[in-house]
């Protein structure tokens, strides 16, 4: 058997999310060897062979693997998709109890292997997981980055750029907070193709109504997505695979994840969405973005929201 040496990815759970971050991630030729772990062999095996036969177009030769939990001692990153699913209706909050039991298990076979790299968390709520992660990892907090405000902030440049028929990649805007419904836009510090919003917002009849709409719309897409599909899968995958690339590539570059504060916005020991600063080790910084007062009333918000249910499980 081949000897697999370089950008090794473990993936765990081959869901929804997880099957479209596999498909992401070969696409854009980002890791030599991705290992898949799921409970569910039969169909992991069509995955892993479904996947494997679109190699041949992508940028790189990606090894497609089924995993097993010793393919962690020699992992760059473990990706963490597993969980149980949010229900329609349900929000991610709700999904706290359940979640984090699993987590625990999860890292701790990962930690029994020898894993010594990144974990990147999706599992919702992602907040608390990601917290959980960090708890039962015992790595420092650099090392475990949660997927956070990622693909609600893509969510908020794209419906930006299509209202001023401008690609996405030159609306500059983020959301951060719990990634759920106290999450909130930073309008203060965002910019299209370079006009900040707030200049916007002053000499725009409306205008203000029509950013609070696109705000909403972000907010609640997952429910909508979910309703209409069952579950919320491509632009999360893409996410990852962007945080995934971030990180390997050691590119220090600023995505909004859920990170560990120390003191920034206020709040202390709580894994929440911001602007961070991504590389090798993980998360080098968390980036502290000059808020208002409405926003930083409404980042304290989310942030009490968070520490409540992180007290309720643990303590």
């Amino acid at each position: 058997m081949a000897k697999f040496v370089g950008n090794k990815v473990v993936l765990i759970g081959a869901g929804d999310v997880g099957v479209a971050y596999a498909f992401a991630l070969i696409n854009q030729g980002t890791v030599d060897h991705l290992a898949i772990i799921d409970i569910d062999e039969k169909k992991l095996e069509g995955n892993v062979q479904d996947l494997n036969h679109g190699v041949v177009w992508a940028p790189t030769r990606t090894r497609v693997t089924a995993g097993t939990y010793a393919d962690c001692a020699d992992a760059s990153m473990v990706v963490i998709c597993a969980g149980a699913a949010q229900k329609p209706g349900e929000s991610r909050l709700q999904l706290v109890g359940k979640n984090v039991k699993i987590m625990n298990s999860i890292v701790g076979d990962v930690m029994k292997a020898g894993f010594d790299g990144i974990f990147l968390v999706a599992s919702n709520p992602v907040d608390i997981l990601t917290y959980a992660v960090w708890k039962a990892s015992g790595l420092d907090h650099h090392r475990v980055v949660g997927s956070g405000t990622v693909l609600d902030s893509a969510r908020y440049r794209y419906m930006l750029g299509e209202l001023e028929d401008v690609a996405p990649t030159s609306v500059h805007a983020y959301i951060v907070g719990e990634h759920g419904d106290s999450e909130l836009p930073v309008v203060s510090t965002a910019n299209i193709a370079g006009v900040p919003l707030a200049k916007k917002l002053e000499e725009q009849p409306g205008y203000a109504e029509r950013i609070e709409t696109i705000f909403e719309e972000t907010r609640d897409a997952a429910y909508k997505i979910i309703d209409a599909k069952g579950s919320t899968s491509y632009g999360i995958g893409m996410g990852l695979a962007r945080i995934t690339r971030a990180i390997i590539q050691n590119q220090g570059v600023a995505l909004p994840v859920s990170a560990y504060l120390q003191g920034e916005y206020g709040v202390n020991d709580l894994y929440i969405g911001t602007p961070a600063i991504i590389d090798r080790g993980g998360i080098a910084r968390p980036i502290e973005l000059q808020l208002n007062a409405h926003e930083q009333e409404r980042f304290d918000a989310s942030a009490k929201t968070l520490n409540e249910i992180k007290e309720e499980f643990f303590g």
